[in-house]
């Protein structure tokens, strides 16, 4: 559950739930709180938004009309920079870790390898990493300059999703 304060009185209170085909976004608008409206958007797979629950919670706000356009506008705007600076800061996090197997991995390219692997996958979780069917097939030559490259994604802040 996370909560997006639009001023004194009103807060948008937003939650993921799993269902049958997916999973879905819920957003519930409350002044005071006081519940409001609320609605949901299902999806079956991951959406491409510039923040979490970016698409539920304009949704929302067009249902309710509770905002002008510039009120709007600027909300949207501050609750993305918030979300993209938490983004931001998990990707260098991630990126640290797993860059810690240099040193925890004493000269054994597989290993250093497989750690990085092991680290970005379950800092991104179900969000991101897939790793190519032929995988296991790859020189580690290869694999590293892959995850290297992934590590320079995830150090440059985050700037990839925001484009």
């Amino acid at each position: 559950m996370e909560k997006f304060k639009i001023n004194n009185k009103l807060d948008i209170v937003c939650e993921v739930k799993k269902t049958r085909n997916g999973f879905k976004h819920e957003a519930t608008l409350l002044e005071n709180g006081n519940e409001i409206d609320k609605t949901k958007i299902c999806y079956l797979n991951r959406t491409w938004e510039r923040f979490t629950f970016e698409s539920v919670i304009e949704e929302l706000l067009d249902k309710t009309g509770i905002l002008k356009e510039k009120a709007r506008t600027n909300f949207l705007n501050r609750i993305s920079g918030i979300e993209e600076e938490k983004t931001s800061q998990q990707f260098k996090t991630i990126s640290s870790i797993a860059k810690l197997g240099e040193v925890f991995c004493a000269g054994n390219k597989k290993e250093k390898n497989d750690w990085k692997a092991r680290m970005i996958k379950a800092g991104l979780g179900d969000s991101g990493l897939e790793m190519p069917d032929d995988w296991d097939k790859l020189d580690e030559n290869e694999k590293e300059r892959r995850l290297d490259g992934v590590l320079k994604v995830l150090d440059s802040s985050g700037s990839a999703i925001n484009k």
